[in-house]
């Protein structure tokens, strides 16, 4: 199946809400796509497609990133990182704190949860102003972890969040609006 493909095959299953969760949001829901096996698994493969050979390990963002990074993770026979909000982790954590519109958030994972070094692609579902797949890179980073890239299905180009992530990380992005 071409990225093309793809792309028709995930858009054709996509729901898109008007005015939530606020007027004026125009609101892209991927639930129908993971409840249609092969758009899901479509997607699943093409998150990891363009970094093929470069990564050890996904890590899923909370919470859509996990179900992303777990199916991702599954077929192409990769670890798995969850990158949880704050307080979920049982054990010793890195925390990494990041702006909100209207306040911060942070994310964290397990201290010494895998080998320095170990290639970590990150994905999750959407990418807007950038902050929380900017703040995972920096706790990958942190955790002495290499950020092998950034691969999320959706990507709300008006929002500005590549520019926010710089030229420091090679990004993937299946559908863009």
């Amino acid at each position: 199946m071409t990225e093309q493909d793809v792309r028709d095959l995930v858009e054709s299953n996509l729901a898109t809400i008007p005015d939530f969760p606020e007027p004026g949001v125009l609101f892209r829901d991927l639930t129908p796509v993971f409840a249609d096996p092969s758009a899901f698994h479509a997607l699943s493969e093409a998150l990891t497609a363009p970094f093929a050979g470069t990564f050890d390990v996904l890590a899923g963002v909370e919470a859509r990133g996990f179900l992303l990074a777990g199916a991702a993770s599954a077929l192409c026979g990769a670890g798995l990182l969850p990158i949880r909000k704050a307080g979920k982790l049982p054990r010793k954590v890195l925390r990494e704190e990041y702006a909100l519109e209207y306040g911060t958030a942070a994310l964290e994972v397990h201290e010494g949860e895998l080998a320095p070094g170990t290639r970590v692609l990150i994905v999750d579902d959407v990418l807007a102003t950038g902050g929380t797949v900017a703040a995972a890179a920096r706790l990958v980073e942190r955790a002495g972890w290499q950020v092998a890239g950034i691969s999320v299905a959706i990507e709300l180009v008006d929002l500005g969040g590549r520019a926010a992530l710089g030229d420091r990380y090679e990004t993937f992005s299946l559908l863009q609006y």
